[in-house]
């Protein structure tokens, strides 16, 4: 079931919201009960066969972590050990089997037809969290439905946020929450709201032109390459990060503040910054349940760098079973390094930087460093990303529509002169591209982010991604009002043909 669908927006979502309220008013466990049973219902909208595989594992992993909590020294270091294990060998099988398969092989892995469920890569990272957190002492569940409504609970059970315990369940223990609000309808609808734009007026409209490029590729010259580059890099954020808006805002009308998930990561100044932004729950998660028991930077600064390239490309690797999410990685890895190398550099000549001019130059940088690795990540194959990284350097050439050039007069002329190829038809579909490139990096780099156009409303979300304290009720103004309800009329009209998030294949 999508978010963006009207069976979620007309039936299961006021569904679930009137059923928790009514139970939960009567008894609290009653609605953690209801809101679970919901959640397990959503997962299984998609293909029922997987919920026992779901549920198999909640209940294994809720078992294990009683034994881990219960035991003592070595016992529970084993404990831990061989649940975490467990679960990376059943997210291995399911994720990675037919990818060993076809590299040892050589065969067409549909042989094996292992199918990859939906969401199961966060429902098995937030259950490895849940065990390392109950081992190191910071979590005391023994309620088997608590546990059940943590891992599933459907705004964040397919494609994240990446939660701890503490995060959220703590809040269905407040009476509170046990009563709708109306502060938290109008945040958490407008949240919503905004994130349903993200997906259907921009990140659906951007994925034609990505597709355009990245299913047939060919020689693409340097416009062309880079129009469809930059149309996926902003489909890809608008569509993410429009997910978890979504994914916060439904939770908030339950009452349960969720962490933020993204933060203008292509406003970013460096790739270190880019990753604080970017996805910050896996990139939390990596460095807390990855990059710190690998050693992180206490074994010198050489054992440090080694530490960040393997967790960037496990991290590559985790997004899917390809040799291009394992470069993609290695790159991020190896801009971490690089970035990490600058800055001490900069640290031991005393260089404070290069003022304003020096700030662009680094934005640019960092955003075409990150553009460029996204063509691996969604290139099909190792030879269509290298076919498309040739056209971004101009290896086949400037390329501009005839239809244009016929407009251009004495122009015309002078740009052949330099070398612009002319190409006959797609004069359309290249303005399109451009046009839409446009008014998505508009978007990006200059409109303020979720959290900062809610920041001037009550609760307001901080830039670390937690909640503030209650200061002022949330009063929608005239304007705003009517902004957001033109937002949710446009998006209404834009679900007739709703589409799947890219983060779902994940």
């Amino acid at each position: 079931m999508l978010f963006n669908s009207f069976s979620f927006l007309l039936g299961f979502l006021p569904l679930a919201l009137a059923g928790y309220f009514l139970l939960a008013r009567r008894h609290p466990e009653w609605g953690v009960a209801w809101l679970a049973l919901a959640s397990l219902f959503f997962y299984g909208w998609w293909d029922v066969r997987y919920v026992p595989l779901l549920l198999g594992s909640i209940v294994a992993n809720y078992g294990c972590a009683q034994l881990i909590r219960r035991a003592q020294g070595r016992a529970r270091r084993w404990w831990l050990g061989g649940a975490v294990a467990a679960n990376l060998l059943l997210l291995g099988y399911y994720k990675y089997a037919n990818f060993f398969y076809t590299s040892l092989t050589g065969q067409h892995a549909d042989l094996l037809q292992v199918v990859l469920p939906i969401g199961i890569s966060f429902f098995t990272f937030t259950q490895v969290a849940f065990l390392v957190d109950t081992a190191r002492g910071f979590v005391q569940e023994g309620r088997f439905i608590h546990y059940l409504l943590f891992v599933t609970y459907f705004p964040h059970l397919v494609a994240g946020p990446v939660l701890h315990h503490k995060e959220m369940m703590p809040q269905f223990a407040d009476p509170r929450n046990a009563l709708p609000r109306a502060e938290n309808f109008s945040v958490g609808a407008t949240i919503f709201i905004l994130g349903l734009a993200k997906k259907t007026l921009l990140a659906d409209t951007l994925a034609p032109y990505a597709n355009a490029l990245f299913a047939a590729p060919g020689e693409p010259t340097l416009l062309l390459a880079w129009g469809g580059v930059l149309a996926y890099t902003f489909q890809l954020y608008f569509d993410f990060s429009g997910y978890s808006d979504m994914a916060i805002g439904l939770s908030r009308m339950f009452g349960v503040h969720l962490p933020l998930n993204f933060n203008s990561p292509y406003k970013a100044l460096n790739i270190v910054d880019f990753w604080r932004r970017w996805h910050i729950t896996l990139s939390r998660f990596l460095r807390d349940y990855l990059y710190i028991p690998l050693g992180g930077n206490r074994h010198g600064a050489v054992r440090a760098k080694a530490n960040l390239m393997l967790t960037m490309v496990l991290g590559g690797l985790w997004h899917g079973a390809s040799w291009n999410f394992v470069l993609w990685g290695g790159l991020h890895g190896a801009y971490l390094v690089l970035a990490h190398a600058w800055h001490a550099l900069k640290a031991r000549l005393g260089w404070q930087g290069g003022g304003r001019a020096g700030a662009v130059a680094a934005w640019a940088l960092t955003f075409i460093a990150v553009a460029y690795a996204w063509v691996f990540f969604r290139a099909a194959d190792l030879p269509s990303a290298m076919r498309i990284v040739a056209g971004m350097s101009g290896q086949y050439g400037v390329a501009l529509p005839d239809a244009i050039g016929a407009r251009l007069g004495n122009l015309h002329e002078a740009l052949a002169a330099l070398g612009i190829k002319w190409t006959l038809g797609g004069a359309t579909q290249f303005i399109e591209t451009w046009c839409w490139v446009t008014v998505a990096a508009l978007v990006a780099f200059l409109a303020p982010n979720t959290q900062q156009i809610m920041h001037r409303f009550e609760p307001a979300l901080d830039h670390d991604g937690t909640t503030a304290p209650a200061r002022l009720a949330w009063l929608p103004a005239p304007r705003p009002a009517l902004v957001t309800g033109m937002l949710a009329v446009f998006c209404l009209l834009a679900l007739s043909r709703p589409s799947e998030f890219l983060y779902f294949q994940f």
